[in-house]
């Protein structure tokens, strides 16, 4: 096997293995979101703490089972953590304000606002999380 189909097949498994656990993060965070507004929270509260935890657990997942960060060190995990949860932070900015324009301005359905804002954190995510990870 050459070179080149070595490295497009793991290139490949990357981003099969990113989808993946990207599915998993939009779950966590579609049905948090879900389940604390139909409680009665805010949508931006709903929408920070599904932040929170979908994060949480993403930056476990990329780090170890995506992109196989061998980083173990305290300060090295805590630097990835920072610059993870920092890069995040940049796509909840994207996150709320399509919630808000969505919710607030264009009263759309509250489902279909949220998976369109999936699709383009997810987008975001990966672009971030390469760079990260991939140092």
């Amino acid at each position: 096997m050459d070179k080149h189909a070595t490295l497009s097949r793991f290139q490949f498994g990357a981003i099969l293995r990113y989808l993946v656990v990207g599915g998993l993060t939009t779950g966590i965070n579609v049905v948090l979101f879900f389940t604390l507004t139909h409680l009665g929270v805010a949508w931006f509260w709903a929408n920070l703490a599904a932040w929170w935890l979908s994060v949480a657990f993403a930056f476990v997942a990329n780090k170890t089972v995506v992109f196989n960060s061998a980083t173990t060190a305290p300060l090295a995990v805590l630097q990835e953590a920072l610059g993870f949860f920092g890069l995040r932070g940049a796509s909840l900015a994207v996150d709320t304000a399509i919630l808000f324009v969505g919710l607030s301005l264009l009263h759309a359905a509250p489902l279909v606002v949220k998976l369109v804002d999936q699709v383009v954190v997810i987008v975001l995510n990966y672009a971030f999380s390469k760079r990260l990870f991939s140092r």
